[in-house]
């Protein structure tokens, strides 16, 4: 599978911003995508998963009620909508996949990632 996440960019407190993560190259609707993102010197943090169908979901406690993830199978896509953004988003965000039905939060879960796409939030 190859992911190419794109949405990314510099906004402000408070705006919302919608990720996407275009997948190519494999069967893309029995795959789990998980997005994660990460900030220098620290370890990729989960963020939000979904499940092949889009039906089953996992939030970060730290993003639910502010995000929400969905998934288009016959675009191959899955967005991440981030609403209210504070500036503890700021980080590089990825998506990653992997087959079968279990939606891990450690990022070794998953088999293939994006390049990621760079939110920042300014003050």
């Amino acid at each position: 599978v190859q992911l190419v996440e794109s949405g990314g960019g510099l906004v402000q407190v408070g705006d919302s911003l919608r990720l996407a993560c275009v997948a190519s190259g494999h069967e893309f609707s029995s795959c789990a995508i998980g997005w994660f993102r990460q900030t220098p010197g620290k370890q990729r943090e989960f963020v939000a998963a979904t499940d092949y169908s889009g039906d089953v979901t996992d939030f970060a406690d730290s993003v639910k009620g502010r995000f929400t993830i969905s998934r288009d199978n016959a675009k191959k896509v899955v967005y991440l909508q981030i609403n209210n953004l504070g500036t503890e988003d700021t980080a590089f965000y990825l998506c990653a996949a992997r087959e079968g039905e279990h939606l891990p939060t450690f990022h070794m879960g998953y088999s293939w990632w994006g390049q990621g796409t760079q939110v920042t939030v300014s003050a």
